[in-house]
């Protein structure tokens, strides 16, 4: 880390890229203010101080500047926003600490949202913050969490609350896993079978999807947002400029919606939510009255999330029922495709088309690559990085997450001591040492790699509690990773740091893994 010396002396992770410490203290008063210089901001300088109330600093909040003498926090827009070749807005900001006033300047309000999570963790709980000078801005622009609500279902106070925990950490991206066989989570008007059958199932596995004989609790376990909640979601996100990304997987994981509308799916069989984990071999059928149900469905979505990528899934579709299927063979015939990858790429390149249509950019998991890239598609690549470099090679934007350094849903310790979950090993440290870029893409296609992001996986997270300890502190890590660049990363000095960041996650009341 640059100037490792002072930034070991101050309570910040991620780290950040230059800083410089000067003689005194800013303290807090009774009469603190937070003003701003820009009406667009006042939501910024409210929630800033909503923030330092929490931490014990009351600061009034005005849109004029304070009589002299009085310690003063103010947010500034100033400068011009660097272009970045993907399109992100610039987050870099500025600032200064002197002993009678804090001045916060970006470019962006994005850059102020960052800056204020700078000062939320060096306010801490403490009535005094070092005059010092940082200049941030961030190594690469995605910077995500994904939270899993279809294997189990989280309330909207609680994916609130891990939205602002990973906001305090300079996370830029929220991925909201909304359907899967287990769960549909979203209300589509369109299509109320989807929240009143998918939602709900009869029972859930109890104990590993290893064991056998299965076992279940045979108590029925449900629940879904209302339009009304996700929209929710959205505004308390966006205050703290927050992208959501929102999931509806497809072609494959889809035996929840199947069971609701089962002329989607391939069989005459009749389906219900599945209650146990694994994937199913249930499949979507290719047919146009499914492409325009899902279209429908997407169209819904990004009425709710504005924003502009929305993922699709893609992945661990088994092909089974289309192989087995005369109806999907004739599909394919008539279509001129020679195997079912090609067909499950022919499927995602449609519902690529409805989502570019509506000026949004689709992601779906490495699988997508299979049978063909569709025009315009971001890859996440999950299964290793080998999906990322094929899919820079090929000119495609890359979220580059391996599981084997970014799923949060495996074991952080040995597994007599932890918790249950799905198995696997990841460290803290694994996850710091954690190289997003990988080397083997050319230098000339690195600007591809758009970032990455930690996953939690639900299956063995039956409550929040657990999604907080499987998340914390392993996400500060990908944090850091994320932000800095490699020069200025030091596992020592973050290590350093941890213990600030963790009294501070005391203070929030959050579950981590100590």
């Amino acid at each position: 880390m640059k100037k490792m010396t002072e930034i070991d002396k101050l309570p910040l992770i991620p780290g950040v890229e230059k800083i410089f410490l000067k003689e005194g203290f800013f303290s807090f008063t009774a009469d603190s203010v937070i003003t701003v210089n820009d009406p667009v901001l006042l939501e910024k300088g409210l929630l800033l101080g909503e923030y330092l109330k929490k931490a014990g600093h009351s600061c009034t909040v005005a849109s004029a500047g304070p009589a002299p003498g009085v310690s003063t926090i103010i947010l500034s827009l100033a400068g011009e926003g660097k272009e970045h070749e993907m399109g992100f807005p610039d987050e870099s900001y500025t600032l200064s600490v002197e002993e009678e006033s804090i001045n916060l300047t970006a470019p962006t309000r994005a850059g102020i949202a960052r800056g204020i999570q700078t000062l939320r963790q060096l306010a801490g709980t403490g009535n005094t913050i070092p005059a010092l000078r940082i200049e941030d801005s961030p190594r690469l622009p995605w910077r995500g969490m994904h939270l899993d609500v279809s294997r189990h279902f989280f309330e909207k106070k609680e994916v609130l609350r891990f939205i602002d925990t990973i906001a305090l950490f300079r996370f830029n991206k929220f991925h909201f896993h909304l359907t899967d066989d287990q769960g549909w989570r979203a209300e589509i008007k369109k299509y109320p079978r989807l929240t009143e059958v998918s939602s709900q199932r009869s029972s859930t596995l109890i104990g590993h999807y290893n064991d056998k004989p299965h076992r279940f609790d045979d108590t029925p376990y449900g629940g879904f947002y209302t339009r009304k909640d996700m929209e929710e979601i959205v505004e308390y996100a966006r205050v703290r400029e927050i992208d959501i990304i929102p999931e509806i997987d497809m072609p494959g994981h889809m035996q929840a919606a199947i069971s609701a509308y089962p002329e989607l799916g391939c069989t005459d069989m009749t389906l219900a939510p599945r209650c146990t984990w694994g994937i199913s071999q249930h499949i979507l059928n290719p047919q146009e009255s499914t492409l325009n149900f899902m279209r429908d469905v997407l169209d819904e979505i990004m009425d709710i999330f504005p924003y502009t990528f929305i993922h699709v899934g893609g992945d661990e579709a088994h092909k089974y029922e289309w192989e087995e299927q005369r109806s999907v063979q004739d599909r394919m015939a008539k279509l001129g495709l020679e195997s079912e990858e090609e067909l499950q790429s022919w499927f995602i390149s449609r519902m690529g088309e409805h989502v570019r249509r509506r000026d949004r950019r689709m992601i779906g998991w490495d699988e997508i690559l299979e049978g063909g890239l569709a025009d315009g598609a971001i890859v996440m690549s999950w299964r290793s990085e080998e999906g990322g470099i094929e899919a820079a090679r090929l000119g495609a934007p890359v979220i580059n997450c391996p599981c084997q350094r970014t799923y949060f849903d495996y074991y952080q310790g040995p597994k007599d001591k932890e918790p249950l979950t799905i198995g696997g090993l990841l460290t803290l440290e694994q996850v710091y040492r954690f190289e997003p870029v990988p080397d083997e893409i050319p230098e000339s296609k690195k600007y591809l790699v758009m970032g990455s992001q930690g996953q939690l996986w639900s299956e063995y997270m039956p409550d929040f509690s657990r999604v907080e300890y499987m998340a914390f502190p392993r996400a500060l890590a990908l944090a850091e990773t994320l932000w800095c660049r490699p020069e200025e990363k030091n596992w020592e000095s973050f290590l350093n740091r941890l213990p600030a960041a963790e009294s501070l996650l005391d203070s929030l009341g959050v579950n981590y893994r100590r």
